[in-house]
């Protein structure tokens, strides 16, 4: 979608900061491994993207339910942010983010300039 395409380019191009900091960046999706590559390599993603084509990792983590969208309510992925610590904890978790600045957002959470 137009809003998975703006998120990732702004994680694009926010990686080295978020990496200078200590953060890895990943996507998952419940897109087939084949559009995610091609995905990433039309918009040039440094960072992986994984496939849950059954959606267990987006449902133990909360992040696939019930959405509405112009009055209509369907389930799909909830366009989120986890930040997990090296040790398995959540540090941060963002839930319903709008695409548009929310990696701006993230980085002023987090401290990362």
């Amino acid at each position: 979608t137009p809003g998975c395409t703006k998120e990732a380019c702004d994680f694009r191009d926010s990686l080295e900061g978020l990496k200078a900091a200590g953060y890895a960046v990943v996507g998952i999706s419940p897109d087939p491994v084949t559009a995610q590559a091609t995905f990433s390599s039309r918009h040039g993603l440094p960072f992986p993207l994984l496939s849950d084509a059954d959606h267990a990792v987006m449902e133990a983590w909360g992040v696939w339910g019930e959405k509405k969208n112009y009055g209509k309510v369907y389930t799909g992925v909830i366009r989120s942010t986890v930040v997990v610590a090296p040790d398995g904890t959540v540090t941060l978790a963002q839930y319903n983010v709008r695409a548009t600045g929310h990696v701006k957002r993230l980085r002023a959470a987090l401290g990362v300039d």
